[in-house]
């Protein structure tokens, strides 16, 4: 036979003590007499702690692709630091300003540029230049390979290296250019099995900033995008073909050097032009 069980709760103090479960207070439920008033306690406050924010190092971070690139990974959020060689660019950067912690330092001179890499997460780089064969291997070579191995000293996860596509004859004209590459490419595999992405762009076009004046090559890089996506299957054709590698914008390089550097399902490897187009239109990670 069921018993009806009546508290003695006046309807006054019913509605303090919801009240009281409402404001982050709870009942005890030491008590399992009837007729004992209940008993309110303050709730201890819970504290979670924020994940914390990956820092991103982007060597070359002044130039045109890097400025991208920067770009790109602050607004993911992203904590981003940048190397460059001269004061006045640390000083006065012409991107992202304030926001990005700026570094002087030099890949080709000593050790002190090393500080860069203290609490950074993943390392970009974007380092390249031209001029004779010798300067070439340095910029394109020496200095990205100085890189490579003092990140993973550090125990850094992942390596993003901004290469260059092949382009068949013009390899021979650029020697020093695409031995250097090559030459980090390789260390990059030593050092990061797991955790390097190799992009290989052709012509990279966008708005390029030189000095004061802005050139829209865009203007000229878009169409022939278009036009010479449909020509993969002539790449194969010797001397002629690697000429037809099709430009890419350099949203689309910076969008898949920042998810290639922090998306932990991104797969190591190399990522030609093809693939650079693929994965900067697939949804935002």
């Amino acid at each position: 036979m069921s018993r009806l069980i009546h508290s003695r709760l006046s309807p006054s103090r019913f509605l303090n003590t919801l009240g009281s479960i409402r404001s982050g207070r709870y009942l005890s439920t030491e008590s399992s007499k009837i007729g004992e008033p209940l008993k309110v306690e303050e709730a201890e406050p819970v504290y979670a702690t924020p994940p914390p924010v990956e820092k991103l190092l982007v060597l070359g971070g002044n130039g045109f692709v890097g400025s991208h690139v920067c770009k790109e990974a602050l607004e993911h959020g992203l904590s981003v630091a940048s190397l460059s060689r001269y004061i006045w660019q640390v000083i006065y950067p012409r991107t992202m300003g304030y926001k990005v912690i700026w570094h002087q330092g030099d890949l080709l001179s000593g050790d002190s540029w090393k500080e860069a890499l203290s609490g950074v997460t993943s390392v970009i780089s974007c380092v390249g230049g031209f001029g004779s064969n010798s300067q070439m291997y340095k910029i394109n070579g020496t200095a990205n390979i100085n890189a490579v191995r003092a990140a993973a000293e550090k125990g850094i996860k992942r390596f993003v290296y901004i290469s260059a596509s092949d382009f068949g004859v013009i390899n021979y004209l650029l020697q020093g250019y695409y031995d250097g590459k090559r030459a980090t490419e390789t260390e990059l595999l030593t050092r990061f099995p797991y955790g390097h992405v190799i992009l290989r762009p052709g012509f990279i076009y966008g708005t390029r900033r030189v000095g004061s004046m802005k050139l829209p090559l865009g203007v000229i890089g878009s169409p022939l995008e278009m036009v010479m996506q449909y020509a993969k299957p002539l790449n194969q054709v010797p001397v002629v073909g690697p000429l037809l590698t099709p430009p890419v914008d350099v949203k689309a390089v910076a969008q898949v050097a920042v998810r290639g550097a922090t998306d932990p399902v991104f797969p190591p490897g190399i990522v030609d032009v093809y693939g650079l187009r693929r994965y900067s239109k697939q949804k935002k990670f």
